[in-house]
């Protein structure tokens, strides 16, 4: 990977809402709108598309941080487009700016940070904690 390279990336993440992305199918209220947990797997989704080009195979990230603004929502049948534009890196940490639309609407915004790691390493040393937590 080459970090200065991934500055002003660009990533794009779309779905059509499905009556299982709703916050009545996850039980969350009584509305057949768009859920925020589904909101923000496109918005993660759109920032893993802006890195994917620029890893090495073993190398992958994950969100360390997320910021979301909702200013609306979408039903059942809408399409929605997540743009993730990389604005910073501090070392493995990358910093994105993320708009949602539907159409020309501006439904949601966000702030994340995904950390660059090491697929293996991250496993292990996962997989390392989980037995000592069985242990305990």
């Amino acid at each position: 990977m080459k970090p200065e390279e991934i500055r002003g990336a660009i990533g794009m993440a779309t779905l059509v809402v499905r009556a299982a992305d709703t916050t009545v199918a996850q039980a969350l209220n009584d509305l057949p709108i768009l859920s925020t947990t589904t909101l923000l797997t496109l918005v993660e989704g759109s920032c893993s598309a802006a890195l994917a080009e620029h890893f090495a195979p073993g190398e992958t990230s994950v969100t360390s941080e997320i910021s979301l603004t909702s200013m609306g929502s979408v039903g059942v049948g809408a399409e929605i487009r997540a743009h993730a534009t990389c604005v910073e890196i501090d070392g493995q940490i990358f910093r994105f700016l993320v708009e949602v639309h539907h159409d020309s609407k501006l439904i949601a915004t966000a702030r994340i940070s995904r950390t660059g790691v090491d697929r293996v390493s991250y496993m292990a040393r996962l997989a390392a904690e989980s037995m000592m937590h069985r242990a305990s």
